[in-house]
């Protein structure tokens, strides 16, 4: 199995306990929270970096402390190890396990 092969939100999910499946699609999300604008910008910042070493970028949206993510590997039309890979980086960026 290499990186962009398709996995599914289910198999996914069952290791990413603080992200959710988006409904009708085969994507996975979360909503990220800050202090402020300035923190969340510390972290899209170490998330565009580690993106373009994967060579796999996130669909996001940021206002003010908050950064809204989802996930999915458009090439395959779902969830890859990429994806997971991602969000468990992104888990850790924002301070998390």
């Amino acid at each position: 199995m290499t990186s962009r092969t398709r996995i599914g939100a289910a198999a996914a999910l069952a290791d990413l306990p603080l992200w959710r499946a988006v409904e009708g699609r085969d994507a996975i999300a979360r909503d990220f929270r800050f202090k402020d604008f300035a923190g969340a910008f510390v972290f899209m910042t170490a998330v565009a970096q580690e993106a373009e070493r994967l060579d796999h970028h996130p669909e996001w949206r940021n206002v003010y402390d908050r950064v809204e993510v989802v996930l999915t590997t458009h090439s395959t039309g779902g969830i890859s190890a990429l994806d997971v890979a991602l969000a468990r980086f992104m888990d850790r960026a924002a301070g998390g396990p």
